[in-house]
């Protein structure tokens, strides 16, 4: 039964995601290394975003409204080493809800396969 629910079902649902998007940013914005990119940011719309771009990512049933990743990021200056250290702190975030460890990296490859469109990196549209 467990193979037929979504990744969004498995973790808990929108209360999980809310949970998660508000957890996992308030460590990336604790960070001093990811805070600038984030200094003239509306943090009430990006949590409302990311909860979308999350929930839509993991299989839910919320459609992402939100521009292209790619738009959103293109020209900040967002290298491979800043996506990592934010999927760190996704990493740590998920642990700390104490996922099934498959779930923990069913939601991190999810989230990964958008690196190109944040990085800017050669399969992202330019």
């Amino acid at each position: 039964m467990d193979q037929e629910k979504t990744l969004y079902q498995r973790i808990g649902g929108a209360l999980a995601v809310r949970t998660l998007v508000a957890k996992f940013y308030d460590l990336v914005l604790e960070d001093e290394r990811l805070q600038p990119f984030f200094v003239e940011t509306p943090m009430a719309k990006l949590r409302a975003m990311q909860f979308e771009l999350f929930s839509a990512a993991l299989g839910g049933p919320v459609a992402y409204t939100g521009q292209s990743l790619h738009e959103v990021h293109f020209g900040r200056g967002i290298g491979n080493h800043h996506l990592a250290i934010f999927l760190d702190h996704l990493f740590t975030t998920l642990n700390e809800m104490k996922l099934d460890e498959r779930d923990v990296h069913a939601v991190l490859s999810r989230i990964h396969t958008y690196s190109d469109s944040i990085t800017g990196s050669s399969g992202a549209p330019r």
